[in-house]
């Protein structure tokens, strides 16, 4: 038996199809148009797969998100509180840091009359802001001779001079002074 040679068909003519300017342009762009495709491919299914690596990136963000949240909400209370005690302590600074406040306080006491009954004291620095009533005009006249007496004060005044509303026979007044 005679042995059989395998042929290879082709159907396009090689020589000269090939060398056609047509024929190249086929070639080239069957081959180049195939690398596109396979690129093309790539970086849709890269942009498809990092889309699961950014929701899971996103889930985390989100859940670390609420844990700083539900942090801080329960610090709330501490901060609060911790805020009030700052407040307390800054009061309690401030009077500390002035002993002369209470020098001052002792010295308008001791020189109050016994009818004499004080609404507010505001001391200042420098100022001396007395509110207070009275039943008698001779009390409050006492009053300022004796803080006038006093050599911790200093251009005492009695700046104003009214009736109660509630009651008129209670006299409110304001003495004004300077603390040496």
């Amino acid at each position: 038996m005679p042995k059989v040679k395998n042929k290879l068909i082709n159907l396009l003519p090689q020589d000269e199809f090939e060398t056609s300017i047509f024929g190249r342009v086929l070639k080239w762009a069957l081959s180049s148009f195939r690398v596109m495709v396979i690129i093309t491919e790539i970086v849709v299914m890269s942009a498809f797969l990092s889309r699961f690596w950014l929701d899971a990136r996103n889930s985390d963000l989100n859940e670390e998100l609420e844990m700083g949240e539900v942090q801080v909400r329960a610090y709330e209370d501490v901060e609060l509180e911790f805020r009030n005690i700052q407040k307390k302590l800054g009061i309690a600074k401030a009077l500390y840091d002035e002993p002369k406040s209470t020098k001052i306080f002792s010295d308008v006491a001791s020189t109050l009359p016994p009818d004499i009954y004080l609404n507010s004291i505001i001391v200042n620095q420098k100022s001396l802001l007395i509110k207070a009533s009275s039943f008698s005009e001779s009390s409050i006249a006492q009053f300022v001779i004796n803080l006038e007496a006093n050599k911790n004060f200093s251009d005492i005044s009695l700046s104003q001079i009214s009736t109660d509303q509630d009651d008129p026979s209670i006299i409110v007044f304001t003495i004004n002074g300077k603390v040496k």
